[in-house]
């Protein structure tokens, strides 16, 4: 459990200090702006972040596992190598995000946007991206096996060389999507 308080973090973000590697793990930071923070290595462990706006923000080798991001807006955000196991961010924005080999097992993003992120080797097994829109996003070499994309906007996104193996994408929009070399299509 984070050993910082809400108004102390918040406090931090805005001088523009760096919060990278600390432990905020269970932090109550709903509906905050943590635009262009750097949280890069921090544990966010079950931290609740709900409608926050983490824009622009370094996530990169964080850990947001069981962390409650509903609705937040990640726009342009950096989760490289970030660990998401069964994160809750359904309804967010993630336009434009960097996620390359993050491990996002289990994470909930139905009805988010991830239009032209990169999720390159990203590891999304059992993702649920119900009703998700996804354009022009990449997901080459990506596991999405058992990923779960009815309804998805898959336009012009990349597949190429993904393990979809056992995902489902009924009623999905596929038009201009590229699925060259992509397993279990």
């Amino acid at each position: 459990m984070s050993i910082w308080t809400r108004d102390q973090i918040i406090d931090k973000v805005r001088a523009g200090e760096s919060m990278a590697g600390f432990d905020l793990s269970g932090a109550d930071l709903s509906y905050t702006s943590l635009k262009g923070a750097n949280l890069s290595g921090a544990n966010l462990r079950e931290a609740h972040l709900q409608n926050s706006n983490l824009e622009g923000a370094n996530l990169q080798g964080a850990d947001l596992s069981s962390a409650f991001l509903f609705g937040c807006n990640l726009y342009g955000a950096r989760l490289d190598e970030a660990v998401c196991i069964e994160t809750n961010m359904q309804d967010s924005n993630l336009s434009k995000v960097s996620a390359r080999k993050a491990v996002m097992t289990h994470i909930a993003l139905l009805g988010s946007t991830l239009d032209e992120g990169d999720f390159s080797e990203c590891r999304m097994e059992r993702a649920r991206l119900k009703r998700a829109s996804l354009r022009g996003a990449s997901f080459v070499s990506a596991n999405l096996e058992n990923a779960h994309l009815v309804r998805a906007d898959l336009t012009n996104a990349v597949f190429r060389k993904t393990n979809l193996t056992g995902a489902v994408l009924t009623n999905a929009t596929l038009d201009g999507a590229d699925f060259k070399d992509a397993v279990g299509v």
